[in-house]
């Protein structure tokens, strides 16, 4: 008899803590069938349920990606944003994003963007814009929200610059456009920037070719390392900057990604933790000109970054 009251016992208390699946309902009622694979990114995650539902959570936010043809699951959690397949007529903000969709096959999907023709640098994407294949709607902080709204806009994807102007993304989901923000830069690896690629090939059904693209950058950055670490000259040193109008020198920290890709292509970043004091988890820092030059005398490759102020006159 007490053989049974202690198999009784044990099961109620499995019904209690959840450990039962009978009472393992999933999340939103769905249950989860697995997890994309990321090698580098950390910075969002995608769990698949069945039905060919995902979950995107990108620092706390989350997003129930539904599949074409069908519809979110009944009593979805208010704070997550359903985005509903086909995703077509994408307003991409995010410049960064911009050529992650060109690569993984679904720039046809993007008809909208917050960069004008003459400050694009990817020779596709200004064609496009010029043509107006690409429609510009202004500055990301303030974007003509009418064009946007004409064009059926499926997702906007801004990058984290859009948490300086909360109302226009809080604007656009009053329209009924919901808002992913993407937090690419926020990767500390290189090649987590691009593994991004992923999640876009996944929102567009182009995850194959995303793939296959990202798994290519994966090479060619290990054929780059592998030929670096053989080398038998000296690493050159390098220094990437630029001057702000304040007068300072703007220059890359030691943990940055661009820092990482100097090292990574066989150069040595000419800035150390000690040139540069405490940069707490800053990416960038300003130097005034005669530290900047006591450091960068002696550089062998000089990189001006012409992207924030401008190219050199």
């Amino acid at each position: 008899m007490r053989k049974i009251r202690i198999v009784v016992a044990a099961l109620l208390l499995l019904g209690l803590c959840g450990c039962g699946k009978s009472v393992d309902r999933g999340w939103n009622g769905l249950t989860q069938t697995g997890s994309m694979e990321l090698q580098y990114a950390r910075e969002f995650q995608v769990d698949y349920y069945e039905g060919d539902y995902a979950r995107i959570t990108i620092e706390g936010d989350q997003y129930l990606l539904v599949p074409e043809g069908k519809t979110a699951p009944d009593g979805v959690s208010g704070d997550v944003a359903v985005l509903q397949q086909p995703l077509d007529n994408l307003y991409v903000a995010s410049s960064s994003a911009m050529d992650l969709f060109l690569q993984s096959g679904a720039i046809d999907r993007v008809d909208m963007t917050s960069t004008s023709a003459e400050n694009w640098t990817i020779p596709e994407i200004q064609e496009m814009v010029t043509s107006d294949d690409i429609t510009y709607v202004g500055k990301y902080s303030a974007p003509d929200y009418e064009v946007v709204l004409d064009e059926g806009c499926g997702l906007a994807v801004e990058n984290t610059m859009i948490t300086h102007s909360p109302e226009v993304k809080e604007k656009l989901e009053q329209l009924g456009i919901p808002v992913l923000i993407e937090r690419s830069s926020y990767e500390e690896s290189p090649l987590g920037r691009v593994e991004w690629i992923k999640l876009y090939g996944l929102l567009t059904g182009t995850l194959e070719e995303a793939e296959r693209f990202f798994q290519k950058s994966v090479q060619q950055v290990q054929t780059v390392e592998e030929n670096t670490a053989n080398q038998e000259t000296e690493k050159p040193t390098v220094v990437f900057f630029y001057f702000t109008s304040s007068g300072y020198a703007n220059v890359r920290t030691p943990n940055d990604y661009i820092s990482q890709m100097i090292d990574l292509a066989g150069g040595s970043y000419a800035f150390s933790a000690a040139d540069l004091g405490d940069q707490g988890s800053r990416s960038t820092i300003n130097m005034d000109l005669e530290q900047f030059y006591a450091a960068a005398k002696d550089a062998d490759i000089l990189i001006y970054n012409s992207t924030v102020e401008g190219a050199l006159s």
